[in-house]
């Protein structure tokens, strides 16, 4: 059977990332995020949820993430759920914690919400759109790729 494990969330931090500097020269970074849901109870009322999700990014993400990400900051993050575990140290029960590992974290928002100017290239300025490859002409003879 196959198994996947990728997850896509978005919301706003909770909290200013925390930067790690751990032997061999890696960085993690680890920042919460509230991830709001509005919807229509089961009264007709207009409700709301958050959903509070934890995030640890690592290397060059981590850095960036550290750099330019604050509390109330907008983020979208693609990766994978892991799971922590870990014996309590009181009593000696068993703990863990579901956390999402960033491959990529998009920052939201504009170059305002964190207070400096987007420098082209910069992970605050707008990405440029993605470009198609240029479909094969009506008499090209081969295939397209896919």
């Amino acid at each position: 059977m196959t198994s996947i494990n990728t997850v896509i969330v978005g919301g706003n931090l909770t909290r200013d990332p925390q930067i790690k500097l751990l032997a061999g020269d890696k960085v993690v970074c680890e920042f919460g995020i509230a991830v709001n849901r509005k919807f229509k109870g089961n009264d007709g009322q207009m409700k709301e949820e958050a959903t509070f999700i934890e995030i640890v990014a690592w290397g060059k993400t981590a850095e960036l993430c550290g750099q330019y990400l604050t509390k109330g900051s907008g983020a979208i993050v693609e990766g994978r759920l892991t799971q922590e575990t870990w014996e309590d140290k009181k009593d000696g029960s068993k703990r863990s914690k579901t956390k999402v590992t960033a491959d990529r974290v998009h920052f939201t928002g504009g170059k305002k919400e964190r207070g400096s100017e987007a420098e082209p290239g910069s992970p605050e300025a707008p990405a440029p759109a993605p470009r198609r490859p240029a479909a094969p002409a009506a008499d090209d003879d081969s295939s397209p790729p896919f």
